[in-house]
């Protein structure tokens, strides 16, 4: 199944707000909800669609410094850092890369002590770079299929 009119529809509707009802979908696409949710479904099987999640402002909950944070692997690190940056709850996302670094962050602290403990964890695996995100300039934005 490809992605016709419809389907790009959607999921721009999705995007836009994956709490809308197959109904309300189907009002602003043109179709009924059925076909909303067959449809949805499909793009689901397919690995189009990944998931639905709640985004949450980690500001409004207590955290202070978001940061970008570059890590060049030490020779024969990589691989257990790799394992190992999944157990870390600051990172919300990881990158492997390509260029003079193998890995780039983005992780959330309390405070600077916090990104100064959780650097000094980072620093047996390799070299580390860390910016400290000052705003967010494009948020989420939504795919649009090619």
């Amino acid at each position: 199944m490809g992605l016709d009119v419809l389907n790009e529809k959607i999921l721009r509707c999705l995007q836009e707000n994956a709490r809308l009802s197959n109904a309300e979908i189907g009002r602003r696409v043109g179709i009924s909800s059925p076909a909303v949710s067959e449809r949805i479904k499909k793009m689901e099987d397919l690995g189009i669609i990944e998931g639905y999640k709640t985004i949450i402002s980690p500001f409004e909950i207590g955290y202070q410094l978001k940061a970008i944070i570059t890590l060049r692997a030490f020779m024969g690190k990589l691989k257990p850092f790799l394992e190992k940056v999944k157990t870390y709850d600051e990172v919300i996302n990881c990158y492997r890369i390509t260029g003079d670094e193998n890995i780039v962050m983005e992780v959330v602290l309390k405070n600077q002590k916090h990104l100064e403990a959780f650097i000094d964890q980072l620093i047996i695996y390799g070299e580390t770079k860390t910016q400290i995100v000052l705003s967010r300039v494009v948020k989420l934005k939504a795919l649009k299929p090619i």
